[in-house]
């Protein structure tokens, strides 16, 4: 990850986020890290998340995970959550997300997920935008 790319925002961790051990129920952190990503969308790419889906009809799915859980998280803690964009393609990115305590660093888990710019009509991939690809690479200058 290139120094300064890599986007974050804190997270608490909620009673909701739990199982009955009181640690993080795995499937959540899909829930938190999709937030994330539109966080990214919104506030790292100064694009409109809602913009790009609901009037530009350009969806991102995800079409890959790869998924390390390295240690647990707990209701009250305070984690941050990080996306870098490892790849740029024509119509795909795979970005290194991660969840990890901002004091220590202990990763608590990490994730290479793979996206896909589709139209939200055909279902089909398309282009990257040309906005958000260069939002990206202004971003994450090796990548352009």
């Amino acid at each position: 990850m290139a120094e300064g790319s890599e986007f974050c925002r804190p997270r608490l961790i909620r009673f909701s986020d739990c199982d009955p051990a009181g640690i993080v129920f795995y499937p959540q952190y899909f829930v938190m890290l999709n937030g994330l990503v539109e966080d990214w969308v919104n506030a790292g790419l100064g694009l409109s998340y809602h913009g790009l889906v609901a009037q530009r009809r350009i969806g991102l799915p995800t079409v890959k995970l790869e998924v390390d859980f390295r240690a647990v998280s707990r209701m009250g803690d305070q984690v941050m959550l990080g996306l870098a964009v490892e790849r740029l393609g024509s119509r795909s990115l795979t970005l290194q997300v991660r969840c990890f305590e901002p004091v220590s660093g202990e990763v608590r888990m990490q994730m290479q997920q793979v996206l896909v710019t589709t139209s939200l009509d055909t279902h089909r991939a398309v282009a990257i935008p040309d906005d958000m690809r260069a939002a990206i690479v202004r971003n994450a200058p090796a990548l352009g």
